[in-house]
Protein backbone atom coordinates (compact mmCIF):
# COMPACT_ATOMS: atom_id res chain seq x y z
CA UNK A 1 0.00 0.00 0.00
CA UNK A 2 1.79 3.42 -0.90
CA UNK A 3 1.93 6.35 1.74
CA UNK A 4 0.40 9.39 0.33
CA UNK A 5 -0.13 12.56 2.18
CA UNK A 6 -3.73 14.51 2.21
CA UNK A 7 -6.19 16.77 4.10
CA UNK A 8 -9.11 15.84 6.18
CA UNK A 9 -12.01 17.45 8.15
CA UNK A 10 -13.11 15.51 10.84
CA UNK A 11 -16.35 16.93 13.30
CA UNK A 12 -15.78 15.36 17.20
CA UNK A 13 -16.45 16.60 20.50
CA UNK A 14 -14.34 16.91 23.39
CA UNK A 15 -13.84 18.30 27.13
CA UNK A 16 -11.08 21.17 27.16
CA UNK A 17 -9.48 21.98 30.85
CA UNK A 18 -9.16 25.21 30.26
CA UNK A 19 -6.58 27.41 32.59
CA UNK A 20 -9.96 28.65 34.58
CA UNK A 21 -11.33 25.02 34.64
CA UNK A 22 -8.27 23.62 36.11
CA UNK A 23 -7.42 26.83 38.65
CA UNK A 24 -11.67 25.97 39.89
CA UNK A 25 -10.46 22.87 40.41
CA UNK A 26 -7.36 23.54 42.62
CA UNK A 27 -9.59 25.89 44.31
CA UNK A 28 -12.30 23.80 45.42
CA UNK A 29 -10.26 21.21 46.79
CA UNK A 30 -8.22 23.51 48.92
CA UNK A 31 -8.18 24.30 52.73
CA UNK A 32 -9.50 27.58 54.51
CA UNK A 33 -5.30 28.07 54.90
CA UNK A 34 -4.75 27.32 51.70
CA UNK A 35 -7.03 29.18 50.02
CA UNK A 36 -6.24 32.22 52.03
CA UNK A 37 -2.51 32.13 51.45
CA UNK A 38 -3.61 31.87 47.32
CA UNK A 39 -6.55 34.70 47.93
CA UNK A 40 -3.07 36.75 49.26
CA UNK A 41 -1.29 35.92 46.37
CA UNK A 42 -3.58 36.99 44.00
CA UNK A 43 -4.16 40.27 45.81
CA UNK A 44 -0.78 40.75 45.46
CA UNK A 45 -0.28 40.09 41.69
CA UNK A 46 -3.78 41.75 40.73
CA UNK A 47 -4.50 45.81 41.08
CA UNK A 48 -7.87 45.40 40.65
CA UNK A 49 -8.39 42.96 43.23
CA UNK A 50 -9.29 44.62 47.21
CA UNK A 51 -10.69 43.12 50.32
CA UNK A 52 -14.14 43.26 51.04
CA UNK A 53 -14.57 45.87 54.27
CA UNK A 54 -11.75 47.95 53.84
CA UNK A 55 -12.37 51.64 54.72
CA UNK A 56 -12.98 54.16 51.52
CA UNK A 57 -10.36 56.28 51.18
CA UNK A 58 -10.98 60.13 50.57
CA UNK A 59 -11.02 61.34 46.94
CA UNK A 60 -7.96 63.54 47.67
CA UNK A 61 -5.83 60.52 48.35
CA UNK A 62 -7.28 58.20 45.86
CA UNK A 63 -6.98 60.57 42.81
CA UNK A 64 -4.60 63.29 42.59
CA UNK A 65 -5.62 66.66 41.30
CA UNK A 66 -2.62 67.34 39.07
CA UNK A 67 -2.91 65.79 35.87
CA UNK A 68 0.79 64.80 34.90
CA UNK A 69 0.63 63.70 38.76
CA UNK A 70 -2.11 61.09 37.43
CA UNK A 71 -0.36 60.18 34.15
CA UNK A 72 2.70 59.69 36.05
CA UNK A 73 0.71 57.35 39.07
CA UNK A 74 -0.71 55.15 36.26
CA UNK A 75 2.56 54.86 34.53
CA UNK A 76 4.10 53.27 38.09
CA UNK A 77 1.25 50.84 38.77
CA UNK A 78 1.47 49.55 35.28
CA UNK A 79 5.43 49.27 35.84
CA UNK A 80 5.05 47.37 39.16
CA UNK A 81 1.85 45.26 38.06
CA UNK A 82 3.22 43.70 34.78
CA UNK A 83 6.17 42.64 36.78
CA UNK A 84 3.81 39.87 37.72
CA UNK A 85 2.01 37.19 36.61
CA UNK A 86 -0.46 37.91 34.24
CA UNK A 87 -3.89 36.16 34.55
CA UNK A 88 -5.84 35.96 31.39
CA UNK A 89 -9.60 34.62 31.72
CA UNK A 90 -12.05 33.28 28.29
CA UNK A 91 -15.23 35.00 29.99
CA UNK A 92 -15.00 38.50 29.92
CA UNK A 93 -18.11 39.12 30.86
CA UNK A 94 -19.31 40.96 34.33
CA UNK A 95 -21.79 40.36 36.87
CA UNK A 96 -23.86 42.98 39.18
CA UNK A 97 -21.68 46.09 40.17
CA UNK A 98 -19.82 45.95 43.06
CA UNK A 99 -19.33 48.25 46.03
CA UNK A 100 -15.59 50.03 45.58
CA UNK A 101 -13.89 50.09 48.32
CA UNK A 102 -10.48 51.72 49.43
CA UNK A 103 -7.61 51.11 51.90
CA UNK A 104 -6.32 53.87 53.82
CA UNK A 105 -3.40 55.48 53.10
CA UNK A 106 -0.96 54.58 55.91
CA UNK A 107 -1.33 54.95 59.50
CA UNK A 108 -1.77 58.05 61.50
CA UNK A 109 0.82 59.19 63.31
CA UNK A 110 -0.34 60.22 66.89
CA UNK A 111 0.62 64.04 68.02
CA UNK A 112 2.86 65.12 70.72
CA UNK A 113 0.22 65.35 73.03
CA UNK A 114 -1.48 62.04 72.37
CA UNK A 115 1.52 60.23 73.27
CA UNK A 116 2.04 57.93 76.48
CA UNK A 117 4.07 59.47 78.74
CA UNK A 118 5.26 56.53 80.14
CA UNK A 119 9.23 56.06 80.65
CA UNK A 120 9.28 52.55 78.77
CA UNK A 121 7.77 54.44 75.83
CA UNK A 122 9.63 57.31 75.79
CA UNK A 123 12.69 55.04 75.88
CA UNK A 124 11.79 52.86 72.85
CA UNK A 125 10.10 55.67 71.21
CA UNK A 126 13.84 57.61 71.13
CA UNK A 127 15.52 54.50 69.98
CA UNK A 128 14.00 54.33 66.86
CA UNK A 129 14.30 55.72 63.51
CA UNK A 130 12.57 58.83 63.73
CA UNK A 131 11.27 58.53 59.62
CA UNK A 132 10.10 55.00 60.27
CA UNK A 133 5.86 55.45 60.41
CA UNK A 134 5.27 51.77 61.60
CA UNK A 135 7.61 50.07 64.53
CA UNK A 136 8.31 46.48 64.15
CA UNK A 137 7.41 45.55 67.91
CA UNK A 138 8.61 41.38 66.47
CA UNK A 139 12.16 42.65 66.47
CA UNK A 140 11.89 43.22 70.31
CA UNK A 141 10.66 39.48 71.09
CA UNK A 142 12.90 36.76 71.90
CA UNK A 143 12.98 33.75 68.97
CA UNK A 144 12.23 30.21 70.66
CA UNK A 145 15.38 28.40 71.05
CA UNK A 146 15.90 25.09 69.20
CA UNK A 147 17.08 21.89 69.96
CA UNK A 148 19.68 22.25 67.39
CA UNK A 149 21.28 25.32 68.77
CA UNK A 150 21.38 24.57 72.28
CA UNK A 151 23.32 21.56 71.50
CA UNK A 152 25.51 23.42 69.60
CA UNK A 153 26.10 26.11 71.95
CA UNK A 154 27.19 23.21 74.19
CA UNK A 155 29.66 21.57 71.85
CA UNK A 156 31.26 25.42 71.34
CA UNK A 157 32.53 24.87 74.91
CA UNK A 158 32.94 21.39 75.16
CA UNK A 159 34.68 20.01 71.87
CA UNK A 160 37.84 22.41 70.96
CA UNK A 161 39.09 19.82 68.38
CA UNK A 162 38.30 21.43 64.35
CA UNK A 163 37.83 17.67 63.43
CA UNK A 164 35.36 16.76 66.02
CA UNK A 165 33.75 19.71 66.21
CA UNK A 166 32.87 19.11 62.10
CA UNK A 167 31.81 15.73 63.24
CA UNK A 168 29.56 16.92 66.19
CA UNK A 169 27.66 19.57 63.95
CA UNK A 170 26.92 17.04 61.36
CA UNK A 171 25.44 14.45 64.21
CA UNK A 172 23.37 17.74 65.59
CA UNK A 173 22.35 17.93 61.99
CA UNK A 174 20.48 14.12 62.40
CA UNK A 175 18.61 14.63 65.37
CA UNK A 176 15.03 14.97 64.72
CA UNK A 177 12.84 17.10 66.70
CA UNK A 178 12.09 13.83 70.07
CA UNK A 179 16.47 14.26 70.20
CA UNK A 180 17.03 11.19 68.50
CA UNK A 181 19.70 10.20 66.24
CA UNK A 182 18.22 9.57 62.65
CA UNK A 183 21.14 8.20 60.67
CA UNK A 184 23.70 5.40 60.97
CA UNK A 185 26.84 5.87 62.06
CA UNK A 186 28.87 4.14 60.12
CA UNK A 187 27.35 6.08 57.01
CA UNK A 188 28.29 9.29 58.37
CA UNK A 189 32.17 7.94 58.67
CA UNK A 190 32.02 7.38 55.53
CA UNK A 191 29.98 10.75 54.54
CA UNK A 192 33.04 12.74 56.49
CA UNK A 193 36.37 10.86 55.75
CA UNK A 194 36.61 9.80 59.16
CA UNK A 195 37.12 6.95 61.56
CA UNK A 196 33.86 5.12 63.06
CA UNK A 197 36.06 5.32 66.75
CA UNK A 198 36.19 9.12 66.10
CA UNK A 199 32.13 9.64 65.28
CA UNK A 200 31.12 7.37 68.08
CA UNK A 201 33.70 9.23 70.20
CA UNK A 202 32.18 12.70 69.89
CA UNK A 203 28.57 10.96 69.95
CA UNK A 204 29.36 9.67 73.26
CA UNK A 205 30.07 13.53 74.29
CA UNK A 206 27.31 15.11 72.58
CA UNK A 207 25.49 11.91 74.84
CA UNK A 208 26.22 13.91 78.36
CA UNK A 209 25.03 17.46 76.93
CA UNK A 210 21.26 18.77 78.17
CA UNK A 211 18.99 17.51 78.21
CA UNK A 212 19.51 14.25 79.18
CA UNK A 213 19.32 11.53 76.75
CA UNK A 214 19.66 13.60 74.00
CA UNK A 215 20.96 11.95 71.01
CA UNK A 216 20.56 8.46 71.95
CA UNK A 217 19.61 6.17 69.12
CA UNK A 218 16.85 4.29 70.64
CA UNK A 219 14.28 3.91 73.31
CA UNK A 220 16.29 2.00 75.81
CA UNK A 221 19.64 3.98 75.07
CA UNK A 222 17.68 7.12 75.75
CA UNK A 223 16.53 5.73 79.17
CA UNK A 224 20.09 4.08 80.06
CA UNK A 225 21.45 8.05 79.63
CA UNK A 226 19.09 9.13 81.87
CA UNK A 227 19.53 6.32 84.34
CA UNK A 228 23.38 7.06 84.37
CA UNK A 229 22.72 10.72 85.05
CA UNK A 230 20.89 9.57 87.94
CA UNK A 231 23.29 6.95 89.02
CA UNK A 232 20.69 4.61 88.65
CA UNK A 233 22.21 2.30 85.77
CA UNK A 234 22.20 -0.98 88.15
CA UNK A 235 22.32 -4.65 86.63
CA UNK A 236 18.79 -5.08 87.36
CA UNK A 237 17.70 -2.00 85.68
CA UNK A 238 19.59 -2.44 82.87
CA UNK A 239 17.82 -5.93 82.51
CA UNK A 240 14.85 -3.69 82.74
CA UNK A 241 15.62 -1.42 80.29
CA UNK A 242 16.75 -4.31 77.65
CA UNK A 243 12.94 -5.65 78.07
CA UNK A 244 10.60 -3.20 77.29
CA UNK A 245 8.80 -5.52 75.42
CA UNK A 246 8.25 -7.51 78.23
CA UNK A 247 6.61 -4.28 79.95
CA UNK A 248 4.60 -3.64 77.50
CA UNK A 249 3.30 -6.65 77.16
CA UNK A 250 2.22 -6.65 81.18
CA UNK A 251 3.91 -9.71 81.27
CA UNK A 252 5.87 -8.53 84.69
CA UNK A 253 6.10 -12.14 86.02
CA UNK A 254 8.63 -12.85 83.16
CA UNK A 255 10.20 -9.69 83.79
CA UNK A 256 10.79 -9.96 87.38
CA UNK A 257 12.65 -13.26 86.82
CA UNK A 258 14.69 -11.45 84.06
CA UNK A 259 15.77 -8.48 86.73
CA UNK A 260 16.37 -10.73 89.97
CA UNK A 261 14.19 -8.57 92.37
CA UNK A 262 11.11 -9.20 93.99
CA UNK A 263 7.66 -8.14 93.22
CA UNK A 264 8.01 -4.32 94.81
CA UNK A 265 11.77 -3.63 93.73
CA UNK A 266 10.04 -4.21 89.93
CA UNK A 267 6.93 -2.13 90.86
CA UNK A 268 9.46 0.56 92.04
CA UNK A 269 11.92 0.17 89.14
CA UNK A 270 8.86 0.33 86.71
CA UNK A 271 7.65 3.86 88.28
CA UNK A 272 11.19 5.55 88.11
CA UNK A 273 11.40 4.30 83.88
CA UNK A 274 7.84 6.46 83.45
CA UNK A 275 9.26 9.47 85.18
CA UNK A 276 11.82 9.62 82.50
CA UNK A 277 11.22 11.85 79.53
CA UNK A 278 11.32 9.23 76.32
CA UNK A 279 11.21 12.18 73.97
CA UNK A 280 13.63 15.00 75.67
CA UNK A 281 13.78 17.06 72.36
CA UNK A 282 10.25 18.48 72.35
CA UNK A 283 11.16 21.03 75.50
CA UNK A 284 13.11 23.00 72.43
CA UNK A 285 11.76 24.72 69.75
CA UNK A 286 8.30 22.32 68.85
CA UNK A 287 6.49 23.43 65.88
CA UNK A 288 3.36 25.36 66.05
CA UNK A 289 0.70 23.09 65.67
CA UNK A 290 -2.47 24.95 64.01
CA UNK A 291 -5.59 23.80 65.66
CA UNK A 292 -8.62 23.09 63.26
CA UNK A 293 -10.79 25.93 62.12
CA UNK A 294 -14.27 24.34 60.59
CA UNK A 295 -15.36 25.39 57.27
CA UNK A 296 -19.11 24.17 58.02
CA UNK A 297 -21.48 24.61 61.24
CA UNK A 298 -24.19 22.04 62.00
CA UNK A 299 -26.83 23.61 64.24
CA UNK A 300 -30.23 22.10 65.61
CA UNK A 301 -33.06 24.07 64.98
CA UNK A 302 -36.23 24.81 66.80
CA UNK A 303 -38.28 22.33 64.70
CA UNK A 304 -36.15 19.31 65.26
CA UNK A 305 -34.24 20.08 61.88
CA UNK A 306 -30.38 20.61 61.02
CA UNK A 307 -28.88 24.31 60.32
CA UNK A 308 -26.54 24.07 58.28
CA UNK A 309 -24.21 27.45 57.45
CA UNK A 310 -21.01 28.25 56.24
CA UNK A 311 -18.05 29.49 58.90
CA UNK A 312 -17.88 32.88 57.34
CA UNK A 313 -14.57 33.95 59.00
CA UNK A 314 -12.73 31.07 56.38
CA UNK A 315 -14.23 32.48 53.56
CA UNK A 316 -12.30 35.12 51.73
CA UNK A 317 -13.73 38.31 51.01
CA UNK A 318 -12.40 40.09 47.84
CA UNK A 319 -13.95 42.59 45.59
CA UNK A 320 -13.32 44.43 42.48
CA UNK A 321 -12.37 48.06 42.09
CA UNK A 322 -14.22 49.26 39.95
CA UNK A 323 -13.40 53.35 39.96
CA UNK A 324 -9.48 52.49 39.73
CA UNK A 325 -10.27 49.89 36.74
CA UNK A 326 -11.86 53.05 35.42
CA UNK A 327 -9.24 55.44 35.71
CA UNK A 328 -6.41 52.59 34.64
CA UNK A 329 -8.38 51.80 31.53
CA UNK A 330 -8.69 55.79 30.48
CA UNK A 331 -5.22 56.57 31.12
CA UNK A 332 -4.03 53.10 28.93
CA UNK A 333 -2.15 54.12 25.68
CA UNK A 334 -0.42 51.49 24.37
CA UNK A 335 -1.64 48.12 23.17
CA UNK A 336 -0.20 46.40 25.91
CA UNK A 337 -1.49 48.41 28.90
CA UNK A 338 -4.90 47.96 27.49
CA UNK A 339 -4.43 44.30 27.01
CA UNK A 340 -2.87 43.71 30.56
CA UNK A 341 -5.50 45.94 32.42
CA UNK A 342 -8.35 43.67 30.18
CA UNK A 343 -7.14 40.55 31.45
CA UNK A 344 -6.79 41.71 35.07
CA UNK A 345 -10.15 42.69 35.28
CA UNK A 346 -11.07 39.38 33.80
CA UNK A 347 -8.99 37.27 36.46
CA UNK A 348 -10.57 39.26 38.84
CA UNK A 349 -14.11 38.19 37.70
CA UNK A 350 -13.29 34.98 37.54
CA UNK A 351 -11.42 34.46 41.30
CA UNK A 352 -15.05 36.27 42.49
CA UNK A 353 -17.12 34.02 40.98
CA UNK A 354 -14.79 31.02 41.91
CA UNK A 355 -14.86 31.59 45.71
CA UNK A 356 -18.60 32.59 45.02
CA UNK A 357 -19.08 29.37 43.76
CA UNK A 358 -16.97 26.79 45.55
CA UNK A 359 -18.78 28.12 49.08
CA UNK A 360 -22.04 27.36 46.83
CA UNK A 361 -20.51 23.82 46.28
CA UNK A 362 -19.35 23.32 49.78
CA UNK A 363 -22.68 24.32 51.38
CA UNK A 364 -24.54 22.37 48.64
CA UNK A 365 -22.82 19.27 49.78
CA UNK A 366 -22.61 19.92 53.58
CA UNK A 367 -26.18 19.83 53.67
CA UNK A 368 -26.81 16.40 51.85
CA UNK A 369 -24.21 15.14 54.35
CA UNK A 370 -26.20 15.92 57.56
CA UNK A 371 -29.64 14.72 55.43
CA UNK A 372 -28.52 11.55 54.79
CA UNK A 373 -26.33 11.14 58.60
CA UNK A 374 -29.18 12.96 60.10
CA UNK A 375 -29.32 9.79 62.91
CA UNK A 376 -25.70 10.43 64.10
CA UNK A 377 -26.20 13.94 65.02
CA UNK A 378 -29.35 13.03 66.90
CA UNK A 379 -28.45 9.73 68.73
CA UNK A 380 -24.82 9.54 68.23
CA UNK A 381 -21.75 7.50 66.44
CA UNK A 382 -23.60 3.98 67.15
CA UNK A 383 -26.52 5.10 64.24
CA UNK A 384 -24.10 6.49 61.85
CA UNK A 385 -25.16 5.04 58.19
CA UNK A 386 -22.92 3.20 55.26
CA UNK A 387 -22.75 6.32 53.10
CA UNK A 388 -20.32 6.56 49.64
CA UNK A 389 -20.04 9.50 47.65
CA UNK A 390 -21.92 8.41 44.85
CA UNK A 391 -24.70 8.48 47.07
CA UNK A 392 -24.35 12.29 47.58
CA UNK A 393 -23.41 13.00 44.07
CA UNK A 394 -26.41 11.66 42.51
CA UNK A 395 -28.77 13.89 45.33
CA UNK A 396 -27.20 17.03 44.70
CA UNK A 397 -26.39 16.30 40.71
CA UNK A 398 -23.04 16.24 40.64
CA UNK A 399 -20.12 14.25 39.61
CA UNK A 400 -18.30 11.74 42.42
CA UNK A 401 -14.90 13.72 41.82
CA UNK A 402 -16.55 16.74 42.62
CA UNK A 403 -17.70 15.39 45.88
CA UNK A 404 -14.20 14.32 46.93
CA UNK A 405 -12.81 17.23 45.92
CA UNK A 406 -15.24 19.13 48.39
CA UNK A 407 -14.86 17.04 51.45
CA UNK A 408 -10.79 17.02 51.19
CA UNK A 409 -9.35 18.92 53.82
CA UNK A 410 -12.69 20.42 55.00
CA UNK A 411 -14.48 20.25 58.48
CA UNK A 412 -17.88 20.17 60.15
CA UNK A 413 -18.14 21.67 63.97
CA UNK A 414 -21.34 19.69 65.21
CA UNK A 415 -22.93 19.02 68.69
CA UNK A 416 -20.26 15.81 68.72
CA UNK A 417 -17.14 17.77 68.30
CA UNK A 418 -15.55 18.58 64.99
CA UNK A 419 -15.19 15.93 62.17
CA UNK A 420 -13.52 15.84 58.36
CA UNK A 421 -16.12 15.91 55.83
CA UNK A 422 -14.91 12.31 54.24
CA UNK A 423 -15.61 10.98 58.20
CA UNK A 424 -19.13 10.46 57.29
CA UNK A 425 -18.12 8.46 54.08
CA UNK A 426 -18.10 4.88 55.70
CA UNK A 427 -18.06 1.48 53.90
CA UNK A 428 -21.02 -1.15 54.68
CA UNK A 429 -20.82 -4.22 57.03
CA UNK A 430 -23.65 -6.81 55.83
CA UNK A 431 -26.35 -7.29 58.75
CA UNK A 432 -26.93 -11.01 60.16
CA UNK A 433 -30.51 -10.99 59.75
CA UNK A 434 -30.44 -9.44 55.98
CA UNK A 435 -32.05 -6.52 57.14
CA UNK A 436 -29.95 -2.52 56.77
CA UNK A 437 -25.79 -2.52 56.66
CA UNK A 438 -23.96 -0.83 59.34
CA UNK A 439 -21.45 1.33 58.76
CA UNK A 440 -17.90 0.46 59.72
CA UNK A 441 -17.00 3.39 62.06
CA UNK A 442 -20.49 3.07 64.22
CA UNK A 443 -19.24 -1.42 64.24
CA UNK A 444 -15.95 0.02 65.28
CA UNK A 445 -17.46 2.55 68.09
CA UNK A 446 -19.48 -0.70 69.09
CA UNK A 447 -16.26 -2.82 69.41
CA UNK A 448 -14.78 -0.09 71.73
CA UNK A 449 -17.70 0.34 73.77
CA UNK A 450 -17.58 -3.93 74.58
CA UNK A 451 -13.65 -3.64 75.15
CA UNK A 452 -14.28 -0.54 77.79
CA UNK A 453 -17.14 -2.88 79.13
CA UNK A 454 -15.33 -5.60 80.20
CA UNK A 455 -13.47 -6.72 83.51
CA UNK A 456 -10.26 -8.77 84.31
CA UNK A 457 -12.22 -11.89 84.93
CA UNK A 458 -13.68 -11.57 81.78
CA UNK A 459 -12.03 -10.17 78.98
CA UNK A 460 -13.05 -10.45 75.56
CA UNK A 461 -11.28 -12.06 72.85
CA UNK A 462 -11.56 -11.49 68.96
CA UNK A 463 -13.27 -14.56 69.07
CA UNK A 464 -16.15 -13.38 71.85
CA UNK A 465 -16.61 -10.04 70.21
CA UNK A 466 -17.72 -11.51 66.76
CA UNK A 467 -20.42 -13.72 68.83
CA UNK A 468 -21.60 -10.30 70.61
CA UNK A 469 -21.84 -8.67 67.04
CA UNK A 470 -23.58 -11.21 65.63
CA UNK A 471 -25.88 -11.16 68.36
CA UNK A 472 -26.54 -7.47 68.19
CA UNK A 473 -27.27 -8.11 64.12
CA UNK A 474 -23.75 -7.24 63.45
CA UNK A 475 -22.82 -9.86 60.20
CA UNK A 476 -18.42 -9.51 60.41
CA UNK A 477 -15.44 -11.82 60.08
CA UNK A 478 -12.71 -12.61 63.20
CA UNK A 479 -10.27 -10.94 61.16
CA UNK A 480 -12.32 -7.78 60.49
CA UNK A 481 -12.84 -7.52 64.43
CA UNK A 482 -9.03 -8.03 65.24
CA UNK A 483 -8.34 -5.63 61.94
CA UNK A 484 -10.63 -2.91 63.75
CA UNK A 485 -9.09 -3.37 66.97
CA UNK A 486 -5.25 -2.97 65.28
CA UNK A 487 -6.57 0.35 63.88
CA UNK A 488 -7.63 1.55 66.77
CA UNK A 489 -4.43 0.59 68.91
CA UNK A 490 -6.72 -1.72 71.37
CA UNK A 491 -3.77 -4.33 72.33
CA UNK A 492 -5.35 -8.19 72.28
CA UNK A 493 -7.36 -10.10 74.93
CA UNK A 494 -4.13 -11.02 77.02
CA UNK A 495 -1.99 -8.01 76.80
CA UNK A 496 -5.41 -6.43 78.15
CA UNK A 497 -6.05 -9.23 80.98
CA UNK A 498 -2.76 -8.16 81.95
CA UNK A 499 -2.92 -4.66 82.19
CA UNK A 500 -6.32 -4.59 84.36
CA UNK A 501 -4.69 -7.31 86.48
CA UNK A 502 -1.64 -4.99 87.57
CA UNK A 503 -4.67 -1.72 87.94
CA UNK A 504 -6.62 -4.12 90.03
CA UNK A 505 -9.07 -4.02 87.75
CA UNK A 506 -12.76 -6.12 88.70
Amino acid sequence: MALSQRLELRQGQALVMTPQLLQAIKLLQLSNLELAAYVEGELERNPLLERAGEEEASEAAAEPADPSARAERFEDDWTVASQGDRRGATDGSLGAELENVFPDDGPVKPSPAELPTEPLYSQWHAGANADDDVHNLEAYVSAETTLAHHLATQMALAISDPAQRMIGQYLIDLVDEAGYLTGDLRAVADKLGARLEDVEAVLGILQTFDPPGVCARSLPECLSIQLKERDRFDPAMHALVDNLDLLAKRDLATLRRKCGVSEEDLADMIAEIRSLNPKPGLAFGSTLVQPIVPDVFVRAAPDGSWHVELNSDTLPKVLINQRYYARLAEGAQREREKSYVADCLQAATWLVRALDQRAKTILKVSSEIVRQQEAFFAKGVAFLRPLNLRTVADAIGMHESTVSRVTANKYMATNRGIFELKYFFTSAIAAADGGEAHAAEAVRYRIRQLIDGESATDVLSDDAIVEKLRASGINIARRTVAKYREAMHIPSSVQRRREKMARGDV
